[in-house]
């Protein structure tokens, strides 16, 4: 591929050798535009100073890791659908699926080559967000015969599925060559080359080998020299390489480790020890192409969440608030007998128990990654308070709990109203009068009451004080105490959407009443009007 023009990259890693290999990657590759930074904080004051197109990030930095980046990035308004690839040796899962849930575009596990990279930065300039993505795709298993002159010129081919690990064979003898070749071409593709050039070629392609077996003793360009340029080109320089000579010295073998050999092997050749040795590195390189794959595995499933959840949103929630409002009215309507407005009031129950499902599910999933964006509209915020409420006495009915609302103001008189997202604040309002009713001892008060203020000042109080114990914690996740069946969401959900529509959250307790109190604070819509 030839990235188009004008396209920005900025790469951001705190190894600058690597920054530099990366960028001399995008300019083989036709870049013409990139800036680097050293650590995440650097490339996010670049991001809020020039347009860039694409970010290619490592993971573990000072300063602002790639992760952290990454979150700035996607909590960022102008920088939230921008195509950001992780780079990393990151092996653990929970990790990697952090990365996935915060909604990074795609990860490349280390080592890669040129032509991998091409493959993924293909992809990520058609990037989209939110839409379905199609596997990514293999590569293909092409059929290829390679040819190397030997000797008087008679060619030795090695033919396999170029899907299988590959090995080269570099020796400038024909015999080693050929008994090389038929030792391992059941088990690998090999290719083979007869002088340093023609290997170093091969290494530095767009289709390099997995493992390299390297004589030394060669005309020309010696293995020494092979390996040392090996180290300096991209494609190449994480070739794992075996040495097999006849050179036998301690001198030879300490300039081999220092070039990055991972193994010497003396000649004449014992396949018993040879075989064995070569199996061990492959299963390295499989390991790396399974992380590869179970990491691409991982970003389709977190994307097709996203279209679910799309879906849920959109397709879900919409009809579900039209129900609500259908059954409130019907509800209110004074030609419904009582046993009728019952029914109705236990259909709304129902309608509200599924919309805080869904929120959970999807609002709180974006709300946790920096993804979600508030479109604030003003929601009657006392209405919802009180038919929380006549839920809630019905539901609870059994307690025989005497459950208030007071919402501040004379009959008749226009109650303000908060500035959010309404369906959110059913779920927030829900989720703490449930718990207070559930916290409450059997026959006492729980009380809901809306004051006018600025901003608009929610209070739920009951009795039965939160234990010492969980207090410091009590709105944190999967924080739950004696509450059969519990999940510890209530209050950390009721935090996060408060929070999510400009809010906050209080907990008081006080010992001595036996008494827990929880505040929300909402921005409201209008002024309170002056006394």
């Amino acid at each position: 591929m030839m990235i188009p023009k004008k396209t920005t990259f900025l790469v951001v890693d705190d190894f600058e050798p690597m920054r530099k290999m990366n960028a001399n990657q995008l300019r083989s590759l036709g870049a013409d535009s990139i800036v680097s930074a050293a650590n995440g904080a650097e490339a996010m004051r670049i991001l809020q100073s020039q347009h860039v197109d694409v970010v290619l990030s490592d993971w573990s930095m000072p300063v602002m890791s790639g992760l952290d980046l990454l979150k700035s990035v996607r909590a960022d308004e102008r920088l939230r659908y921008l195509p950001f690839m992780m780079i990393t040796a990151e092996a653990e899962r929970e990790k990697v699926a952090e990365a996935v849930a915060c909604g990074v575009s795609d990860l490349l596990v280390k080592p890669y080559t040129t032509g991998k990279l091409a493959e993924r930065i293909e992809k990520l300039l058609t990037w989209k967000p939110r839409q379905a993505f199609i596997a990514h795709h293999e590569e293909a298993a092409v059929l290829t015969h390679r040819q190397a002159d030997i000797g008087s010129g008679e060619p030795v081919e090695a033919t396999e599925e170029a899907a299988r690990p590959t090995i080269l064979v570099v020796d400038d003898t024909p015999d080693n060559l050929q008994l090389l070749a038929h030792l391992f071409r059941d088990e690998y593709r090999v290719r083979i080359a007869h002088n340093g050039a023609k290997a170093l070629n091969i290494c530095c392609s767009d289709n390099p080998p997995d493992l390299v077996l390297l004589d030394i003793m060669m005309p020309d360009m010696d293995g020494f020299e092979v390996a040392r340029r090996m180290r300096e080109h991209p494609s190449a320089e994480t070739i794992p390489v075996i040495f097999v000579t006849a050179m036998t010295g301690d001198e030879a073998r300490d300039k081999g480790l220092e070039l990055g050999a991972v193994d010497f092997v003396t000649k004449p050749i014992d396949p018993a020890v040879l075989l064995p040795r070569v199996r061990n590195f492959m299963r390295y390189v499989e390991l790396h192409k399974q992380l590869q794959a179970d990491y691409d595995g991982m970003l389709e499933a977190a994307r097709l969440r996203e279209d679910v959840e799309h879906i849920t949103r959109h397709d879900m929630k919409g009809p579900l608030a039209g129900v609500l409002g259908l059954v409130q009215s019907l509800a209110e309507d004074d030609s419904m007998n009582r046993k009728q407005i019952e029914q109705l009031r236990m259909v709304e129950e129902t309608a509200l128990q599924v919309l805080n499902m869904i929120n959970l599910s999807s609002e709180l999933f974006k709300i946790e990654t920096g993804r979600f964006k508030l479109d604030p509209k003003p929601v009657k915020i006392g209405d919802i308070l009180r038919r929380i409420v006549e839920i809630s006495r019905t539901t609870f009915s059994v307690k025989r709990l005497t459950i208030s609302v007071d919402t501040d103001f004379s009959v008749g008189e226009e109650l303000p109203e908060a500035f959010g997202d309404a369906m959110l604040c059913y779920s927030l309002f829900q989720n703490l009068v449930k718990n207070a009713c559930e916290a409450a001892p059997e026959a006492s008060q729980v009380s809901v009451k809306l004051n006018d203020e600025s901003p608009l000042t929610i209070v739920i109080t009951n009795k039965g004080a939160v234990p010492e114990e969980i207090r410091e914690h009590f709105f944190d996740k999967f924080v739950t105490h004696g509450k059969q069946g519990g999940t510890g969401l209530g209050t950390y959900s009721a935090k996060l959407l408060t929070e999510a529509q400009g809010g906050k959250i209080e907990l008081a307790v006080s010992d001595k009443n036996n008494q827990t109190t929880i505040t929300v604070f909402l921005p409201r819509a209008t002024q309170p009007v002056a006394s």
